[in-house]
């Protein structure tokens, strides 16, 4: 049976009101996800937002507390058996075998899917030089750097040729150029007929790559739609994006725009950014300087920008993805005190 032909025709990810709970800790408060088949769907949002407990379900790794999650026409919580053989995970931290080598470790997966010893070679050999580790195919994973590690946790995900594919982070610890060369693979994944799921705290890679995005906050999903419907959420197509000498001066800044803003002023006090839409163009720019230099505030950045998914979620949140999980490094160290 070519379950990754029938998968393609039903590549479909339905969540429905799904709840999960650590001990007192709400991780997933009532859930609601629907995913196209052939798309890159990313679900953005900070550390301890809840994504790879929802990762961990759909790849029938965990249990819900309530709610269903299917996959590829398959009920994850039901039918775990029927469904596995159709996905590709690759998890936040690799899962190799680092005392074989990367060609062993990707021969071992191709024989584990019952794809026979022939063809497990070749599709070793094809991923080994797609990811760029023919020249380490050899050697055992052990003497891999991190971000080697990762593009071999990367390619075991893709020796069965998965129609759903699942990456969790999947560039946390790749080198810039690491990261592009993945971009690329993702791609070309989604134009295969497959969906892939992924989740990231980045927000370029998001808008990079995805078709539709979910932006998760506090195991809750607080908006969705493609990028560029996020970034229309935050007001138009043009933004003016402000970034001060003197950070302290943000504040009092604020306030001196408050009234052309209209209320839609968002600030990163900790960068000394201030940005907000306008259908103004040039022409509200020379105003803001003259403002400033009458006020004695010092600009280092001045112009003219479209919406990020950085706005976006500033506009959403109140606070960026770093700060988030800052804030998140910050409660833990409390509660460990």
């Amino acid at each position: 049976m070519n379950t990754r032909n029938v998968a393609c025709e039903n590549a479909v990810i339905q969540v429905d009101n799904v709840y999960k709970s650590f001990g007192k800790v709400e991780a997933l408060s009532g859930i609601d996800i629907q995913v196209e088949s052939g798309i890159v769907f990313a679900l953005l949002g900070p550390n301890g937002s809840g994504k790879t407990t929802l990762i961990r379900i759909l790849t029938t790794l965990l249990r819900p507390d309530s709610g269903t999650a299917t996959v590829g026409g398959f009920d994850a919580e039901r039918e775990p058996d029927r469904l596995r053989p159709i996905i590709g995970l690759a998890g936040q931290y690799p899962a190799v075998d680092e005392n074989l080598t990367g060609k062993e470790n990707l021969e071992m997966v191709g024989r584990l899917y019952h794809l026979g010893r022939k063809q497990s070679i070749l599709r070793a050999t094809e991923l080994l030089e797609q990811f760029e580790l023919s020249d380490a195919a050899r050697r055992r994973a052990k003497t891999y750097s991190g971000g080697m590690r990762r593009r071999l946790d990367l390619a075991a995900a893709l020796v069965a040729n998965p129609s759903i594919l699942f990456l969790d982070e999947p560039t946390t610890g790749l080198d810039p150029r690491s990261r592009i060369s993945l971009w690329e693979v993702i791609k070309s994944q989604a134009k295969q007929c497959n969906s892939v799921f992924l989740t990231t705290q980045y927000l370029e890679e998001a808008d990079r790559l995805a078709d539709r995005i979910a932006i998760m906050e506090k195991g809750k999903i607080i908006r969705e739609g493609t990028p560029q419907e996020l970034k229309d959420c935050c007001g138009g197509e043009t933004q003016i994006k402000i970034r001060l000498t003197d950070r302290d001066q943000t504040s009092h800044a604020s306030e001196l725009l408050s009234e052309i803003a209209q209320g839609k002023l968002n600030q990163n006090s900790d960068m000394g950014v201030i940005s907000f839409p306008t259908a103004a163009g040039t022409s509200m720019l020379a105003d803001i300087v003259r403002k400033f230099d009458a006020n004695g505030i010092q600009l280092a950045e001045l112009g003219l920008t479209q919406p990020t998914l950085d706005d976006v979620f500033l506009a959403i949140t109140g606070h960026t993805t770093e700060e988030e999980a800052g804030n998140d490094k910050k409660e833990v160290a409390g509660n460990k005190q």
